[in-house]
């Protein structure tokens, strides 16, 4: 099913308002649907909702929306997809978020919200909910029906915990059931469903993507977390990080969701790669680099970390046995003492010869990433071969 041009035509119109209403609309979104459908908090990070991360996701999304709406096959919709299909949202659940879209459109606009523009982003809604549906009923089908591959949620224990630095530690998860378990393709992230009793005394589930931070295996798959401080006093820190790293331990149970996510490496190709992380950005570049150590030895590897000092350096061994391999080019900065990665020293750090058929993969704070994905571009990398991961909510670098 196409939209009606009148409909594309009405949608493109209210563009200029959405630029400056956007938020306010998707503010509005949340807080009247959780009202009235207070089991859709079990499937949304409440953490992104109080920071209004979530909110001004969704208000550029659906801006993007209707920049595009006459060519949506130009929007990459496919982290949205996966993300979908980790948090397990179904089609029943597109109905409550439409009627809860087009009231808030309809509250915060008021009478500037006519039945024509009411009308139009109706159907438009519907042509992308059920566009949204397909697509993801086609991934939760090949996760289900892969070897080890399961839907929704499966329980496992946690075998091992490990300190990686002093505010990162990996948990690695085997099964209950003991059968055999989904591969991943490096880079991609695991989805693990905690329950936690609010203050008030109410339970809520709460959901979080991992990166999948080591080498595919048959028997087992690691998270590295890293335990999240507010960065003000007047805010909770990390909710499920913190509870990770304090209350769960070799033996528990969790459950977990498959792996899911587009942001991988490309196995077949054989240009250089380069990756430069922040932080816990490392992980699912750890992951690529260690598997395709593995894959492809003969691969070119530039492989670029910055972070704060050696006491939060993470996987310090990992990143030593790659460069011993003599395959990896592996360089750890400190900007404690050496201070940020510049364009001047990234450009010592890499070979200016693969600087045009190189693909890229940064992974970081956003600050971190919008700065190198800027020195890159100066540098001369084409843009389509920058690939970035971001741990949160949907947006630009």
């Amino acid at each position: 099913m196409s939209l009606s041009q009148k409909s594309i035509q009405i949608i493109k119109s209210t563009v200029p308002v959405l630029e400056v209403h956007g938020v306010t609309i998707t503010t509005t979104f949340y807080r009247n649907m959780f009202k009235a459908n207070p089991q859709l908090l079990n499937i949304f990070n409440h953490s992104n909702q109080r920071e209004g991360k979530q909110q001004n996701a969704l208000a550029n999304t659906v801006l993007q929306a209707a920049i595009h709406i006459d060519k949506l096959n130009e929007l990459n919709l496919a982290p949205i997809f996966h993300k979908h299909v980790a948090l397990g949202v179904l089609p029943e659940h597109y109905p409550i978020v439409g009627s809860n879209l087009l009231g808030a459109i309809k509250e915060v606009l008021k009478d500037a919200a006519t039945e024509d523009i009411l009308g139009a982003w109706g159907e438009a809604y519907g042509v992308i909910a059920n566009a949204f549906i397909d697509a993801e009923a086609a991934l939760y089908k090949v996760t289900e029906e892969q070897i080890g591959g399961w839907r929704d949620t499966r329980e496992f224990i946690v075998d091992k915990k490990v300190d990686e630095s002093s505010n990162i530690t990996s948990f690695y998860f085997k099964p209950v059931d003991g059968k055999s378990i989904a591969t991943y393709i490096p880079g991609q992230y695991i989805t693990i469903k905690v329950p936690l009793t609010l203050e008030s005394g109410e339970q809520r589930t709460h959901i979080r993507h991992y990166s999948l931070s080591d080498t595919p295996s048959e028997q087992y798959y690691r998270i590295s977390v890293k335990k999240e401080n507010a960065l003000k006093e007047s805010d909770p820190n990390g909710v499920v990080s913190n509870h990770l790293h304090a209350n769960v331990k070799v033996g528990d149970k969790v459950l977990l969701s498959p792996p899911a996510g587009d942001y991988v490496v490309d196995q077949l190709a054989t240009n250089p790669i380069l990756l430069i992380s922040g932080g816990v950005g490392i992980t699912p570049l750890l992951s690529m680099a260690k598997a395709t150590l593995v894959k492809q030895p003969e691969r070119e590897i530039t492989f670029v970390h910055s972070s704060k000092n050696k006491q939060f350096q993470p996987f310090s061994n990992e990143l030593s046995q790659l460069e011993k391999s003599n395959k990896v080019k592996v360089s750890t900065i400190h900007s404690d003492t050496e201070g940020h990665i510049t364009k001047d020293k990234l450009s010592t750090l890499i070979d200016p010869s693969q600087i045009k058929n190189s693909k890229v993969y940064i992974c970081g704070p956003v600050s971190f990433m919008s700065t190198i994905n800027k020195q890159l571009n100066e540098l001369g990398f084409p843009k389509e071969n920058i690939s970035y991961e971001i741990f949160g909510p949907l947006t630009n670098v």
